[in-house]
């Protein structure tokens, strides 16, 4: 790690411990996600400079240099294309990339059965999923609808 970029995170960290916006169980990942975003903005700005040194107008492509398992945490995941954070990645958003979910997952190497949401997210629906049981009624709702026409 770069030590001005491990400074900077360090610094960034510990003002958001501060202002109790982390939980220690989430540490270790705001941890990685500052540093990940710090180092693609770095790397970014010496793209841009590149790019403006050799006299050529916008700005540089944006490849992820996260992999799309450190994309996914406990609490966000991280847009590929663009570096934004949510809680899931939805339609709406991948499409703003001329993308939808198979293609996203296909041009990083995502497996279809990975949920496009934060872990916590994703556990939350598992849950629900759970409680409601919804393939109990699906059932019920088929035999009652049979016996009413037979």
């Amino acid at each position: 790690m770069s030590e001005t970029l491990l400074e900077m995170t360090i610094a960034l960290v510990l003002a958001q411990i501060e202002a109790q916006h982390v939980t220690p169980e989430n540490l270790q990942a705001v941890l990685d996600s500052t540093y990940d975003t710090l180092y693609r903005l770095q790397t970014m700005e010496g793209e841009e400079s590149t790019y403006q040194d050799m006299g050529l107008q916008g700005s540089a492509p944006a490849p992820s240099a996260l992999p799309w398992k450190k994309s996914i945490t406990k609490h966000t995941i991280t847009c590929l294309e663009c570096g934004a954070s949510f809680k899931q990645l939805s339609r709406r958003h991948l499409h703003r990339h001329g993308l939808d979910s198979r293609s996203y997952r296909i041009k990083y190497g995502i497996p279809s059965e990975q949920p496009l949401s934060a872990r916590a997210a994703t556990a939350r629906r598992r849950e629900l999923a759970k409680s409601i049981r919804p393939w109990e009624n699906a059932r019920a709702s088929r035999s009652s609808s049979k016996r009413a026409r037979g």
